[in-house]
């Protein structure tokens, strides 16, 4: 299958050439996997590029003595969703309260200096969820932009005590800088180098006045990008949190189980939404795609245990029976 790179790629590929240091490089690197189209053709490149960024992020950390997890958090469970937001508006302490790690957590500014992963469970999957130091333009890391272009999606955490609308706003126009567009028409298609999937969190739920804080924030943005209100020191709407981060995902679980017996509901296959039979075969293994004679389906189907094609499109909770 040819890869059928866009011109974009080849720009960024071109930067990569001319760079000198290794940081460089590197982002020139993540710019070409973030334009590139994921498909089977791409596979051996995409592993190629990432395999490059490896060695020059030993580079990199040999010469500043940067610590090499501050630089690429390799994806975990599920989805890989990036946590950011202007300082002190709770990221470290939603991450310390929904995931096992645990962030420094403080009441004054700038607490997060590097990029730290935690695991979020939603009921038979985890997905990762990564705090990152704060989005302020002076102390933008250069690993950062390229570190949310990977990710699956972006969390944005705003203070509800602390002007809302304007926090978000900043936020978007942070974004921009980085060629990262969330859906509000706030960078330009041809310099767009990823539309990532967000979700919008505002925090401190339960002090006096967020609730107003609240409605003025969805009234400016809740028809462009979905949005919730929480408390992450007191827990509140925390568990409506983790779906909403499933949602927001846009994925879907899907289990196998051979025939005459039962499936394994702890060790689902994820997918994104709209995929299909032959997608899910690929994802059991590389070669099911092309050895897949039938399947039968459980879930989606119109009845339980039906034939259904390679197009068929499955949905969450789907039980397949692959026969090759």
């Amino acid at each position: 299958m040819p890869a059928n790179l866009p011109p974009q790629y080849f720009e960024a590929e071109k930067n990569f050439r001319t760079a000198k240091s290794p940081t460089e490089k590197i982002v020139a690197i993540e710019e070409m996997l973030a334009i590139m189209p994921k498909h089977k053709g791409t596979d051996h490149l995409r592993a190629e590029l990432r395999s490059r960024i490896a060695k020059l992020s030993q580079q990199a950390t040999k010469k500043t003595g940067a610590q090499r997890t501050s630089m690429v958090i390799e994806r975990e469970g599920a989805a890989q969703m990036a946590v950011i937001g202007l300082p002190n508006t709770g990221k470290s302490q939603l991450i310390a309260s929904i995931t096992n790690a645990s962030p420094a957590v403080a009441d004054y500014p700038f607490t997060t200096y590097t990029a730290s992963p935690g695991m979020m469970a939603f009921e038979n999957i985890q997905i990762q969820l990564v705090d990152t130091p704060s989005l302020m333009p002076q102390s933008i890391e250069w690993w950062l932009p390229p570190m949310l272009r990977r990710a699956d999606a972006l969390l944005v955490m705003v203070d509800l005590l602390d002007e809302p609308v304007l926090q978000l706003a900043e936020v978007i126009g942070q974004l921009a800088k980085m060629r990262i567009d969330i859906g509000v028409g706030q960078v330009e298609a041809e310099v767009v180098l990823i539309r990532q999937k967000t979700l919008i969190i505002g925090n401190k739920l339960n002090q006096a006045g967020a609730g107003e804080s609240y409605a003025v924030l969805k009234n400016e943005y809740g028809r462009q990008l979905p949005m919730m209100a929480v408390s992450a020191r007191e827990g509140t709407n925390l568990e409506e949190l983790r779906r909403k981060v499933f949602q927001v995902l846009d994925i879907i679980r899907v289990y196998t189980k051979a025939p005459g017996q039962k499936p394994d509901h702890g060790d689902p296959i994820i997918l994104t939404q709209g995929s299909t039979l032959a997608d899910a075969a690929e994802a059991v293994h590389k070669d099911f795609r092309a050895r897949l004679k039938y399947a039968r389906v459980w879930g989606s189907g119109k009845h339980d245990g039906i034939m259904i094609k390679r197009d068929h499109v499955l949905q969450d909770g789907d039980v397949i029976e692959l026969h090759m």
